[in-house]
């Protein structure tokens, strides 16, 4: 400093100018360190530090590179030589200012630093994670979002010298603004504690949000928002407190469960139900999944009969078999020997539901094995082509609204 001062005397600057001649120096002096410590951080340093990174066996360390972090650790250093550098000022209250200056730097970089940690922290878990692990991105959001609180709080405290818990004193009386203003925020960290904590969704899961029209996987959960991927591949934006507010289906426990639910009725044609007669019996015999149920059903029904000394010459007195129960029996018989139907372990249920206007529904409530959808649409579409094109075998017709063809053939009978 005593150099700078008498080399700075000699040149002939006016006394006046000297002091500030003389911290100009030392400030471009200090600023040329400042580059020269950045750049060997930067460039020597870092560089060697990544490629290490890229060589080693693990993948932890690759996310630090990719995330920047140590990039942004390097950063730090220009700031800690402006730190002490500050003492070389002849000025203390320049020295101060530059020291207030360079730690409100500091905690900025270490805040940045923090940041990219957190998110390699996060690709590590996503690298890691089983099926059944819980979505931390709002975690690491709120995170992140306190962080930069935090250091907002800091770096305007360091730079008005004053103690950040003074300052957060102070903003005590903002307290309602600041709720207003972070609302969204406050509302989507509670939801996705509450989301994550009940297990409601997870990262795969097949959800429908019908408020929202949303119907397909989704992709991610952050800190305000749940992202859909809809099967139409549109994406589908939804406030993770709009979850908890409102009701939607999850389909993992269809998934976890193993099986898919088909539910689906035929209508059939009040009209064409009747009891069997003997020509139609012997002609359901033929069939080998009704054939020991209808050889049984006629022994137990004549037996009955017969001690109950039934007159047979009316359909309608004793007991008699109709081509609907032996259609539902058939149904049930098919279904249990068909290989992608659960028999056992889910509902099985082949049921008569109450007759309306368009004829008697026979549902059908039974499971999949297979919970793949095109596979399982498959499956469906296979059985319901056998039903409907056995029906007429058992003399029984599915109802149908009448079409313009119908009134066609109609006028022209007439």
């Amino acid at each position: 400093m005593n150099i700078f001062m008498r080399w700075i005397e000699k040149a002939g600057v006016p006394e006046a100018y000297q002091s500030l001649v003389h911290h100009a120096i030392l400030g471009v002096l200090l600023l040329l360190l400042c580059y020269l410590a950045n750049w060997i951080a930067k460039r020597i340093i870092v560089k060697i530090i990544h490629k290490i990174a890229y060589r080693t066996k693990v993948k932890w360390d690759d996310f630090l590179v990719e995330r920047g972090v140590f990039i942004r650790l390097s950063h730090l250093v220009p700031g800690l030589i402006l730190y002490h550098g500050a003492l070389i000022f002849p000025s203390e209250e320049l020295g101060n200012w530059l020291q207030r200056v360079s730690l409100a730097y500091i905690g900025l970089c270490v805040a940045a630093s923090l940041h990219a940690l957190l998110n390699t922290l996060q690709d590590i878990y996503r690298e890691l994670q089983t099926e059944k692990a819980k979505p931390i991105t709002g975690y690491v959001q709120t995170l992140q979002l306190l962080l930069w609180l935090g250091t907002v709080i800091y770096t305007i405290a360091t730079l008005m010298g004053r103690s950040p818990a003074g300052f957060l004193t102070g903003l005590g009386a903002l307290s309602a603004i600041l709720m207003l203003v972070f609302r969204d925020t406050i509302l989507g960290l509670v939801a996705g504690v509450q989301l994550t904590a009940n297990d409601m969704v997870r990262l795969g899961d097949w959800i429908e949000v019908p408020r929202y029209g949303a119907d397909g996987d989704v992709i991610d959960i952050t800190l305000h928002t749940v992202i859909i991927r809809n099967f139409d591949q549109t994406i589908t934006t939804i406030p993770a407190h709009a979850l908890i507010a409102d009701s939607f289906k999850n389909w993992r426990g269809m998934q976890e469960a193993g099986g898919r639910r088909i539910k689906r009725s035929l209508m059939i044609d009040l009209n064409t139900v009747k009891f069997c007669d003997a020509a139609l019996l012997d002609k359901l015999e033929q069939s080998q999944v009704v054939k020991e149920y209808i050889r049984e059903r006629r022994q137990q029904i004549d037996e009955w009969n017969r001690e109950h000394e039934v007159d047979v010459s009316c359909p309608i007195n004793g007991r008699r078999i109709t081509n609907l129960g032996s259609f539902r029996a058939y149904i049930s018989g098919y279904l249990k020997n068909h290989p992608h139907i659960h028999k056992t372990s889910l509902m099985f249920l082949i049921r008569q539901l109450e007759p309306t206007e368009k004829g008697v529904p026979l549902e059908i409530y039974v499971f999949t094995t297979d919970t793949r959808w095109v596979v399982y649409e498959g499956i469906q579409a296979d059985i319901f082509d056998h039903l409907i094109a056995a029906a007429p075998w058992f003399e029984l017709a599915l109802y149908q609204a009448p079409s313009g063809q119908d009134f066609w053939k109609l006028t022209g009978a007439l």
